[in-house]
């Protein structure tokens, strides 16, 4: 198991997150194969309440039910 990285959250990890700074975006996804450290891996609760900067766009990566494969949800950040 491994934990969210939002402190003191003891929930299991489902998704990780990843800031792509060159394009002021950030990426949610499946949980990733291993811990990176540049990454951010975040339980149900905080995946689905993340926010991005002000003026940076959040891409959720979101599965198909019954499919490994995903689409694309681009929200803007206001």
């Amino acid at each position: 198991m491994r934990p969210c990285s939002r402190i003191a959250c003891p929930a299991e990890a489902v998704a990780t997150m990843t800031y792509d700074y060159a394009d002021s975006m950030a990426v949610l996804g499946p949980l990733a194969l291993r811990p990176e450290p540049h990454a951010y891996d975040l339980c149900a609760r905080h995946a689905e309440r993340t926010s991005a900067p002000r003026g940076w766009r959040v891409i959720r990566h979101v599965p198909i039910v019954g499919g490994a494969a995903g689409e694309a949800d681009q929200e803007p950040v206001r």
